[in-house]
């Protein structure tokens, strides 16, 4: 049994790296460094070492975790560290003394740590174990390796010689002596390595296993797991088995493998090969076998839930189409041939084709192979204007908004300087490095559908915990010129404002300088976006858009999610969110069905107006039917809140930059307002 822990670490990025372009037909996007990043794929969320930081840390509290319980069964609790280098473990110095080298050095902080926060002013005889023997951080840890005649650590992989011997102590103690390791009398608790221990080394007392290496090696991450996959041993040497546990044999033999992001295409492989074992195994129509397949109804894809599985199952018992067993009769096969199947109950008419698929797909599994597809793969469909967007109506209303605009604004600085100094000095709080572990633990039983649905591990838990002792970063930030730049300010005012800094504001910088930096930007501009609207001014520009922009960009979004209008200048309208009913989801369904309104637009981002803030995008455009209101109406946004207290300083700015233009171009037929859904519209239109 496995538990696998993954960790993500939130941190702001250390460089801005530009976006050169967007593949929306392969999902994948370039920067102007070259890296290619595909959909669902991450990179650069954490630096190497504190990621290792994290995997040392989350093996020692596994540990003790685990460890009280085991040793009140009279069971030792072993976690085994494979390492890259023996040098990140072990080194000397100049003189040939030893001293600890970068994970010894982490561990022993770790250690110490946690050690701490379990101990208790309880006299139990766990904790009297802690007290004794594993106090001494520099006892509970050994490394195995092979060493020169001078005591010098060397990598395992180099050929023993003439000139190479063994640590005694530690051979014999982890590869001979293993009633000895097993007694609590032994302190070494956590054992570190190069290699997987190749030479016949079979210790049942694993229970965690941490990778701090680098290899894509499969065989050798199966020998390395396999090290934790035996039944573990007690003081006695009893087997810890069925006979000695009953029910929960797995629950005490169970293995933590803390892995690093190489291990992700171990476990797919693993899982792959568990599933291919199943999978010689005869196939059944049970209940099980339908739930969580994906059929489709028309274009849209379905999930088969529970109750749809069931009402498949007896669908085929009532009319014998399986038999007591689950295995599809010949009555069914007959029938198929014949193209005389008995129709599914009402409730399954819409996914009638895709169930007899999956029922084919039983006894003959190339029925299946078109009802497969990538998750990730980018859903990408036209979605050309209709007749809707060359009607009079809204021609006139696209001619009139359809123009460029640029602003002038004018300011004072030591006004904004003051603003923004009382601003950071209350607001400001950055905080230290944190990271999330994920727990999961893998099923007791699986079948092949749990893990086709990739649902073979339970979440059992997750924890965020504060990165203590996290390397200090080595980059050397120009500050002054990163807020200038995010700022739009000149250096010289972002001086004046970080020189304006309480002290305790400024020393949040070392805890985490690229969230200091972003969050200096954003109160730094929201204080901005306060003093730009009083003093900005919008002149017409040459240029227009052209209508492309509507379809230039296709949604990455499925299909399925969208809203398939009647009025809109396109057949299908993409709202915000994957809300089923959203603020813009409402506001588009109410807007196809009021008889008032003759047609609309969802505008694209393309679309968008300048501000010093970055560049503001309306939401709608929207054309009244002739006599049923006085003048065509122009909608910008909707806000599922209108009150200014909901809205972020600089979003509201932004609106109120808009409000200054549409001000500009107000008719008696063009209007502009921002609100909350389609009722207040419609009385706004009427006022």
């Amino acid at each position: 049994m496995y538990q696998k822990r993954s960790h993500s670490v939130r941190n702001a990025a250390a460089f801005l790296v530009l976006i050169s372009d967007i593949d929306p037909i392969r999902g994948t996007v370039t920067f102007t460094n070259g890296e290619v990043l595909q959909t669902g794929e991450i990179t650069g969320d954490i630096s190497e070492k504190d990621m290792r930081r994290i995997q040392i840390r989350e093996t020692i509290l596994s540990h003790f975790e685990k460890e009280e319980k085991l040793f009140n069964m009279g069971i030792k609790t072993l976690s085994l560290f494979f390492i890259d280098e023996v040098a990140k473990y072990r080194q000397y110095d100049e003189n040939g003394d030893e001293m600890l080298g970068e994970y010894g050095e982490i561990f022993e902080q770790e250690y110490t740590s946690i050690l701490n926060d379990n101990l208790t002013m309880f006299d139990t005889e766990y904790q009297k174990y802690l007290r004794t023997t594993c106090s001494d951080v520099a006892k509970v840890h050994r490394g195995y390796f092979s060493i020169d005649k001078k005591g010098r650590s060397v990598d395992s992989s180099v050929k023993r010689g003439t000139d190479i011997s063994d640590d005694i102590s530690a051979y014999d103690l982890i590869l001979k002596n293993k009633e000895r390791l097993l007694s609590f009398d032994e302190p070494t608790r956590f054992i570190f390595s190069h290699s997987a221990l190749r030479e016949g080394w079979d210790n049942p007392n694993v229970f965690q296993i941490c990778t701090l290496k680098h290899s894509d090696s499969q065989t050798l991450k199966r020998q390395e797991v396999g090290r934790g996959l035996r039944l573990c041993v007690d003081q006695s040497g009893n087997r810890m088995d069925s006979d000695s546990c009953g029910d929960n044999v797995h629950g005490v033999n169970m293995l933590t493998v803390i892995a690093s992001d190489s291990y992700k295409d171990f476990v797919a492989d693993l899982q792959a090969d568990i599933k291919t074992v199943l999978y010689d195994r005869p196939s059944k129509a049970s209940i099980e076998y339908f739930v969580g397949k994906t059929v489709m109804n028309g274009e849209i894809p379905v999930v088969i839930d529970n109750k749809q599985a069931k009402a498949i199952y007896k669908y085929l018992l009532k009319n014998d189409y399986i038999d007591d067993d689950d295995n599809v009769t010949e009555e069914y096969r007959n029938d198929l041939a014949n193209n005389a199947l008995i129709p599914v109950p009402e409730e399954l008419k819409d996914i009638e084709t895709g169930i007899h698929k999956l029922i084919q797909g039983v006894f003959d599994e190339s029925v299946l192979k078109n009802m497969v597809s990538d998750g990730h793969e980018t859903k990408v469909k036209d979605n050309p204007l209709n007749d809707n967007f060359y009607k009079k109506e809204f021609q006139t209303l696209w001619k009139s908004i359809n123009h460029k605009y640029a602003y002038t604004v004018d300011f004072d600085s030591s006004e904004l300087i003051k603003k923004a100094i009382d601003h950071i000095n209350t607001n400001l709080y950055v905080s230290e490095l944190q990271y999330t572990t994920t727990i999961g633990q893998q099923k007791t039983d699986i079948n092949q559908y749990e893990i086709e649905r990739s649902d073979s591990f339970d979440t059992a838990k997750t924890r965020t915990q504060t990165l203590r002792h996290a390397q200090v970063s080595q980059i050397r930030y120009d500050l002054i010129g990163k807020i200038a730049e995010g700022t739009v300010l000149t250096r010289n005012t972002v001086s004046e404002i970080i020189k304006g800094l309480r002290i305790d504001k400024f020393a949040m910088f070392k805890n985490n300088p690229e969230e200091f930096i972003a969050k200096m930007i954003r109160l730094i501009r929201e204080q901005k976006a306060t003093m730009i609207v009083d003093h900005i001014s919008y002149n017409q520009i040459d240029g227009e858009y052209d209508s492309n922009i509507f379809t230039v960009d296709k949604s990455s979004q499925s299909f399925d999610k969208a809203f398939k209008a009647q009025k809109h200048v396109q057949d299908y309208v993409f709202t915000d969110g994957m809300a089923e009913k959203s603020v813009e989801r409402r506001f588009a369904e109410d807007l196809d069905s009021a008889a008032e309104v003759c047609v609309y637009a969802k505008l694209p981002k393309g679309f968008n107006i300048p501000t010093p803030l970055g560049h503001y995008s309306p939401d709608w455009a929207i054309a009244f039917n002739e006599g049923t209101v006085k003048h065509i109406y122009f909608i910008a946004e909707t806000k599922g809140s209108m009150s200014s207290i909901d809205l972020r300083p600089i979003e509201k700015a932004k609106i109120d930059c808009a409000k200054v233009l549409f001000n500009k171009i107000n008719t008696n037929e063009i209007q502009y307002g921002v609100v909350n859904d389609y009722h207040e519209l419609f009385n706004m239109i009427n006022r």
